[in-house]
């Protein structure tokens, strides 16, 4: 249940094959999701980690599986998502912590409680079960102090779910259906011939594929990059603890003003705030343009200097197959916790739930967020690369939506029509002339 490290023990270690249809680049929850669609529609698949499987954000994000507040163009993939998730839970042999508990956000602001009438439009078009909760209605569902509340968004239908324990789960089901993974094995660079894909050359060798999706999370702009593609996307570090075991104050997950709680397998919870980091780095200048209209998305961001090995220098490289990537350097990100982000943890547990004020912290972590300038992800195939499809920037919401993300780009890949509208998803939106619209920030 505790995210992975670089010195945790490879556990996937398939032969690399001669060839496969179709190579997966990352193995967190899309990548490994979407692999495990595409062998359910016929294709081979190679899924290469550089790390470990849900060694970074896929193990360290706060386990909502959620519908409730989302960017209005995510919600008929969220939706599907949730059945997948109980589709998944029933099809592998082992648990992935998933339970329909329900998701709520309470507010004590007018403005956020007018934009969550206003998402109410958004779920009665969808015939989902949110609602929205007067001040006195609040008292039937949960018991926060303080008669400041304005009123709660609640849709019993959401979910939670684990996952450290869902992601592997999914990949060991990946492997039962014939998919090969493959984990300390980075992806250095593609080969093409005469425009199109041919081969993707891993540190360990070529494999031989027509067709590859990158759904490398945080490095994704870094790897497009080296192939002269421009993908806008900056990173943002979220701090998060694991509580010691606690009664039970909400079985769900709930955002209670300004501190975000979810209960746990184990008898604890995950907490978190909005708080998140930015170290500036050239891409942070290189992306200024592009992200000038989502900085007040993020009202808790804070910038910070120092290094950050996701951003390419100053000075741009580029390395060829034969030589070592930065994906080898690092193989798995795991940023130190924020001292001030626990601060805000610990201060507003006190203050929202204190009978949680004195609860231990049995551990905490920081992951990298993987954010665009919309706050919604790329999926798409991109047009200028015959064969090569992106799945990445899911900007803090890739968990819970993650096994509807990877159908969606299972079908991109078998080119069936897709029930979705992803024009809001396409990669091209960055670069079209298309005004930037950013989406909902948590």
């Amino acid at each position: 249940m505790y995210p992975l490290s670089e010195r945790s023990a490879v556990t996937f270690r398939d032969p690399l094959p001669e060839a496969v249809d179709v190579v997966v680049v990352g193995g967190g929850v899309i990548g490994v999701s979407t692999a495990y669609y595409l062998l359910e529609a016929g294709f081979s698949v190679l899924i290469c980690e550089k790390g470990r499987i849900a060694g970074e954000q896929s193990s360290r994000n706060w386990g909502w599986v959620r519908v409730t507040g989302r960017d209005a163009d995510e919600v008929p993939i969220a939706i599907e998502s949730l059945r997948c998730w109980e589709e998944l839970s029933a099809q592998l042999d082992e648990p992935l912590g998933f339970k329909r508990r329900g998701v709520m956000a309470l507010t004590d602001s007018e403005t956020e409680l007018a934009d969550f009438e206003s998402w109410i439009e958004v779920a009665k078009h969808h015939d989902l079960d949110t609602r929205l909760l007067t001040r006195a209605q609040l008292s039937d569902h949960v018991k926060v102090p303080g008669d400041h509340w304005e009123g709660a968004l609640f849709t019993p239908s959401d979910g939670r779910a684990e996952p450290f324990l869902a992601v592997p789960a999914i990949a060991r089901g990946v492997q039962s259906r014939g998919g090969l993974i493959r984990e300390q094995c980075a992806v250095r660079t593609l080969e093409r011939r005469a425009g199109e894909i041919c081969a993707v050359v891993t540190e360990e060798g070529e494999v031989r594929a027509s067709q590859v999706v990158v759904a490398g999370g945080i490095w994704s702009s870094l790897f497009l990059d080296n192939l002269g593609i421009r993908l806008p996307q900056l990173g943002v570090k979220g701090t998060v603890v694991r509580t010691d075991p606690a009664p039970e104050f909400f079985q769900g997950a709930i955002g209670i003003g300004d501190v975000f709680l979810r209960r746990r397998e184990d008898g604890g919870y995950t907490i978190a705030t909005g708080h998140t980091e930015h170290c500036i780095g050239a891409n942070s200048f290189r992306f200024l343009r592009a992200f000038k209209n989502s900085v007040g998305v993020a009202s808790e961001l804070s910038i910070s200097l120092g290094r950050d090995v996701t951003q390419q220098s100053i000075f741009k490289r580029r390395w060829a197959g034969d030589q070592e990537s930065p994906f080898e350097q690092h193989r798995v990100m795991n940023p130190s916790p924020s001292a001030r982000g626990l601060a805000k943890i610990r201060k507003r547990l006190a203050k929202h739930v204190p009978q949680f004020a004195e609860l231990g912290f049995a551990q905490s972590w920081a992951g990298m967020i993987d954010a665009t300038p919309d706050v919604v992800p790329v999926m798409d195939r991109i047009e200028a690369v015959p064969g090569l499809f992106l799945a990445t920037g899911f900007s803090g919401h890739g968990f819970g939506i993650g096994p509807g993300a990877g159908k969606v780009m299972a079908g991109l890949v078998a080119n069936v029509a897709q029930p979705f509208d992803l024009s809001r998803f396409r990669f091209s939106r960055f670069s079209d002339g298309s005004q930037i619209r950013p989406g909902p920030a948590i």
